[in-house]
């Protein structure tokens, strides 16, 4: 929600903040329609969590009882429904929730799902060498997704993974 807040002008000032009017009319015509942009996205859709610490709500408001207490910034979620500023997310674990919107970031991340340690590849192919392995529950930054393969960077090492092998992304989306 943007608030706008009316500041006392002292006699004479008038005619010097006319010139800024206009621009501070442009900047906030700018951030009401990124924010718009950013709302357009209808669920079901992917986010993570944007901040070190993000709580998790029975409902759609601070007044209803807390669910979960996330403590890892950039742990990918589901966004499954939108109420207001509001999002119904769901985490890795199937578990779900209710968070403020700006505890979300649009960056796109995935955890590695349990089971054995994961190859990190070179290429996004099957024969490719394995630069490194990742365990269950590491989290990484993707950039790119197609044909089965994510480009994804885990602590500046990056690399390719199966997106069978992560959480995060839908098995044959295309992410660019």
């Amino acid at each position: 929600m943007l608030k706008i807040f009316v500041i006392p002008v002292k006699a004479g000032t008038q005619r010097k903040m006319r010139n800024w009017i206009p621009a501070f009319a442009g900047m906030t015509m700018m951030v009401v329609a990124s924010a718009a942009v950013a709302q357009e996205k209808q669920p079901p859709y992917w986010a993570s969590i944007a901040s070190g610490q993000a709580m998790t709500h029975t409902g759609p408001g601070r007044n209803y009882p807390n669910v979960w207490l996330y403590q890892r910034r950039d742990l990918p979620v589901r966004v499954v429904k939108k109420y207001d500023n509001w999002r119904l997310i769901q985490d890795p674990d199937g578990a779900q929730g209710w968070m403020l919107v700006t505890m979300l970031s649009d960056r796109r991340t995935a955890i590695v799902k349990p089971g054995d340690p994961r190859p990190i590849r070179v290429g996004p192919y099957d024969n490719a060498k394995a630069a490194y392995m990742a365990q269950h529950g590491v989290v990484g930054r993707i950039s790119k997704c197609r044909d089965g393969w994510c480009r994804i960077e885990i602590d500046r090492r990056k690399g390719y993974v199966h997106t069978s092998d992560i959480w995060g992304v839908a098995e044959n989306e295309v992410v660019d």
